[in-house]
């Protein structure tokens, strides 16, 4: 029993299929914004390369206050280093690691499971670290 009670956060994500999206920066540029809207249980996942010691900063909007974010390093499924619902909507901080760095966004449980719906704008901008 105390395997499933572990194992259920990670069943309930791999239940559920996830959209990735590319996110590619203009020509010159270290920013973007990301516009988007999700349903239910629905789950995307925007990928974008940087390199170690670079620092990303993040800012999320919605409108749902059960919309979130999680940051996730390259190579990692399930595990994330920052969970907006466990902090703020905003993230700023030095890469660990080089590779395609994931910003998943999905709506808590609470309103997925009645198909509540969201509205979201995610900015997002890589710089050189210090």
């Amino acid at each position: 029993m105390f395997y499933l009670i572990i194992l259920f956060p990670v069943l309930a994500f791999a239940q559920t299929e996830i959209e990735t999206k590319k996110v590619n920066f203009e020509k010159g540029k270290s920013e973007t914004t990301i516009k988007g809207t999700l349903k239910g249980d629905q789950i995307i996942d925007y990928i974008l390369t940087a390199n170690k010691d670079q620092v990303i900063n993040v800012k999320f909007t919605a409108t749902n206050t059960a919309n979130y974010f999680n940051l996730m390093s390259p190579g990692e499924e399930y595990v994330a280093y920052y969970n907006s619902s466990m902090d703020e909507n905003y993230y700023e901080g030095k890469l660990e690691k080089s590779g395609d760095q994931k910003i998943r966004v999905y709506l808590m449980r609470s309103a997925a499971r009645i198909n509540e719906s969201s509205t979201f704008t995610i900015e997002v901008s890589i710089a050189s670290g210090n």
